[in-house]
C-alpha cells in the first residue's frame, strides 16, 4: 500500500503523475510491471498517474527505487519542451557555400546551442579553396561515399562509418575525390561564423 499525503494542490499531484508516467515510458514498462517491482498495487500507480493521490516522499522513493531513479533525477525531468521537436528534410535550410549542400537541423529553433548538419559533397568538390579555421569543435561521420579530410598536416580518406573530431582552430578542408556524392552528418559547437573566410576559387 502506498502512503499518501493530503494535498490541496491538484496541479502538484498531476505533475508527479505526469512525471511517473514519463518514467515508465523511458524504461518501457507497464503500470502493472512498475507496481510489481515496487511491491504496491496496480491501482496505486494508476491513481498517482491520474493525479488522484499524492504519494509520500518515502513511497515515491520506494517506487522510483524499483526502476531505479533518484528523486533528484525524477523532479528534474523535462517533460514539456517548447518549440518544434521533429524536422522534415524540406524544413532544414541550406546554409552551404555553393560548393557543398549543407542542411541545418532546427535552423529556426530559438536558443539553439549547437549545429547539426547534413552535408552533401558532389563528386570532385571540396569545402573550400584553402584551409579553413573556425571556433569550437568539429565532428562528423561519413554515411555515404568517401571523403578526404585534411586537418593541419594530417590527411585521411574516410569511408562509410568512419568519422572525424578535432578542434576547429586547426586548419582543415574536406574533399570528395570519389566516384559518387559523399554525405556526411556532422556537428559543430559553439555557434560561430568562420574566423578566416576562404577566398573564392575560379570556376573552370
Amino acid at each position: 500500500m502506498v502512503d499518501t499525503e493530503a494535498s490541496h494542490e491538484s496541479e502538484d499531484n498531476s505533475d508527479v503523475g505526469v512525471r511517473l508516467k514519463l518514467v515508465r515510458k523511458i524504461y518501457g514498462i507497464s503500470q502493472r510491471e512498475l507496481a510489481r517491482r515496487a511491491g504496491v498495487t496496480n491501482a496505486a500507480i494508476s491513481f498517482i498517474e491520474q493525479g488522484r493521490v499524492s504519494p509520500s516522499i518515502g513511497s515515491l522513493e520506494k517506487i522510483l527505487g524499483s526502476v531505479p531513479m533518484s528523486l533528484a533525477d525524477f523532479f528534474s525531468l523535462q517533460f514539456v519542451e517548447p518549440g518544434q521537436v521533429f524536422f522534415r528534410a524540406r524544413e532544414m535550410p541550406d546554409i552551404g557555400n555553393g560548393r557543398v549542400r549543407c542542411q541545418l537541423l532546427g535552423g529556426h529553433r530559438a536558443g539553439r546551442s549547437m549545429s547539426i548538419l547534413r552535408k552533401v559533397f558532389p563528386v570532385g568538390q571540396d569545402s573550400a579553396s584553402s584551409l579553413s579555421i573556425v571556433d569550437g569543435e568539429v565532428g562528423g561521420i561519413v554515411v555515404a561515399g568517401e571523403l578526404e579530410v585534411t586537418v593541419g598536416t594530417d590527411s585521411a580518406l574516410l569511408k562509410v562509418g568512419d568519422g572525424y573530431y578535432f578542434s576547429g582552430r586547426r586548419p582543415h578542408r574536406f574533399c570528395n575525390r570519389g566516384q559518387s556524392d559523399c554525405i556526411v552528418v556532422s556537428a559543430t559547437t559553439p555557434l560561430s561564423p568562420p574566423l578566416m573566410q576562404p577566398s573564392p576559387r575560379a570556376e573552370a
